[in-house]
């Protein structure tokens, strides 16, 4: 499929597939929303402590890299394993504008370094954080209680449904230590549905620029 970099209205930059209408990141603000759904109300949960953090569908690398950078303000150290089936290319990373755009040009390095190591193998990017990236079908995750938190950034309900069903939040739910958290941008009656069917408790919080509220979801002991 087509796929073209485009800027977002935060000034930061996304992938667009132009057959789905579909972008990585948010056309609103990538940034911006990355702050909010996965910062704001997930990864600042956990201030002060080890946290280990599942993201479904590393992508472009903004997730992880903000995670890195607020993970130092909170006093966190950080475990942190990101799935992707289909990496983006060494071209598309280029025109990734994000070490600018967050003012983190003294870890431009460590930002490269997601991209360029190996997948399967963690490394250590920072005393305080781990990586590990595996190239993976969501379909194919079997982690066990392994986790406090993860990021649900899979592409949208409306083009690839079959991400949002009871059998991947059972998969979620399994991963997810007891009290564990997961947050998506998502919002839609039919994902909060499956969330609950499988144990979740589900919670509706206001969303990022340009969507209203977004899911907050619970593994209760």
């Amino acid at each position: 499929m087509e796929r073209e970099i485009i800027q977002t209205l935060d000034g930061s930059t996304t992938i667009q597939i132009k057959e789905w209408d579909e972008c990585y990141h948010s056309k609103h603000g990538a940034i911006q929303e990355a702050q909010h759904v996965f910062i704001k109300n997930g990864l600042s949960l956990f201030q002060n402590s080890d946290v280990s953090i599942l993201e479904i569908g590393f992508g472009t690398g903004l997730n992880a890299f903000i995670t890195f950078l607020e993970g130092r303000k909170m006093n966190q150290s950080i475990k942190y394993v990101g799935v992707e089936a289909y990496p983006i290319s060494a071209e598309e990373l280029v025109s990734m504008n994000y070490v600018d755009e967050l003012n983190a040009t003294d870890e431009k390095e460590q930002f490269e370094k997601m991209h360029q190591c190996d997948w399967e193998e963690e490394i250590v990017l920072s005393d305080d954080f781990l990586l590990t990236k595996r190239k993976q079908l969501f379909e194919e995750i079997g982690d066990l209680n392994q986790f406090d938190l993860i990021y649900f950034d899979a592409f949208g309900y409306r083009v690839q449904p079959e991400l949002w069903s009871t059998a991947i939040f059972k998969k979620m739910y399994d991963a997810l230590k007891d009290n564990g958290v997961l947050v998506t941008y998502a919002a839609r009656g039919v994902v909060k549905r499956s969330m609950i069917e499988v144990g979740f408790t589900v919670e509706k919080l206001a969303g990022p620029p340009g969507k209203r509220e977004m899911f907050r979801a619970r593994k209760s002991q």
